[in-house]
């Protein structure tokens, strides 16, 4: 039971970071300043607000919840000084701390978001983005040594932010090309303008994605293929990649089919077809992309080491 919480906690924990970032993120890149205001193009306020916050619930309960799992103590008065000293002597107890206060800046700087709309998703997509960075505390590259230590935390923080990119870019879409969201040739123009800028971030993010998940399988694992996938944790990531790869079909549809044939179907003005066909297109990305991090939480709590040497 407690492993299937905890790998719930971190699923939760993925998802929500990952949106807090990447929404931001997808602002700055793709929307023109007065676009940027919350509720112009994208609720920026009322999701990244509560992004923060549960990203705050998530972090104390995950620290309980690893607290319990290693000192055993279930009850709270017992627990608490296990917890303060996870929290002030531990490298995984600084991350979370780095974690929670980045949450919290984030959180206050959407509050400003119709003030300063650039600014406050400019820093709150940098506080994402650190508080993202920080769960590469919590997997493997936390069980390595001296400097591969540190490379193998350079990969996972990349690997995060850029599936953090990704991940809130198809969060952006969705909502864009909701029905009742493309009610006028304004918004079309501005999702194709979307599409477009899209294009050279998602270039970035699937090199930066392949490369990082490779050197990432090599920290792990090493060049072994044979033995690590008759493990649950090599049939995990076989899964994971097929979804990935399903993801990079859908996403060069979008690039040379759906985003072209929406931009044309401006100039006849019937982009309801087009834009529905994106629509579908962007949501089965978006799927497989939350089951490709609900995947990550689950081979984030197994060791492929321990699994080979016990066959």
């Amino acid at each position: 039971m407690s492993d299937s919480v905890s790998i719930a906690l971190r699923f939760g924990l993925y998802v929500d970071l990952m949106l807090l970032f990447g929404l931001a993120l997808f602002g700055l890149y793709s929307l023109k300043e007065q676009e940027r205001v919350s509720g112009a193009a994208l609720p920026f306020r009322s999701m990244l607000t509560g992004a923060a916050l549960l990203g705050v619930l998530f972090s104390v309960a995950s620290m309980v919840m690893m607290a319990s799992a290693m000192s055993g103590e279930s009850d709270f008065a017992e627990l608490r000084p296990h917890i303060e000293m996870m929290v002030f002597e531990t490298d995984v107890g600084l991350a979370w701390t780095v974690r929670v206060v980045a949450l919290v800046v984030g959180g206050l700087a959407v509050m400003f978001n119709q003030r300063a709309p650039g600014v406050s998703l400019l820093i709150a997509s940098a506080a994402g983005g650190i508080a993202l960075a920080s769960l590469a505390w919590n997997g493997h590259g936390a069980m390595d040594e001296g400097s591969l230590r540190y490379w193998h935390f350079i990969t996972d923080i990349l690997h995060l932010l850029a599936a953090g990119a990704w991940l809130g870019g198809l969060i952006a879409f969705a909502l864009l090309a909701r029905i009742n969201s493309l009610q006028s040739e304004a918004r079309i123009r501005l999702l194709v303008r979307a599409v477009k800028r899209f294009e050279w971030v998602g270039a970035v993010i699937v090199v930066v994605i392949t490369v990082t998940g490779i050197v990432n399988y090599l920290f792990i694992v090493g060049p072994e293929l044979d033995e690590v996938f008759l493990s649950t944790y090599g049939i995990l990531l076989f899964i994971k990649v097929v979804l990935f790869a399903g993801m990079l079909v859908l996403a060069a549809l979008n690039r040379f089919q759906l985003g072209p044939l929406l931009e044309r179907s401006l100039r006849d003005r019937q982009y309801r077809v087009a834009a529905n066909a994106l629509r579908r297109s962007v949501v089965v990305e978006l799927v497989a992309a939350v089951l490709i991090v609900g995947l990550v939480a689950w081979l984030g709590t197994l060791s492929p080491e321990m699994e080979m040497s016990a066959e």
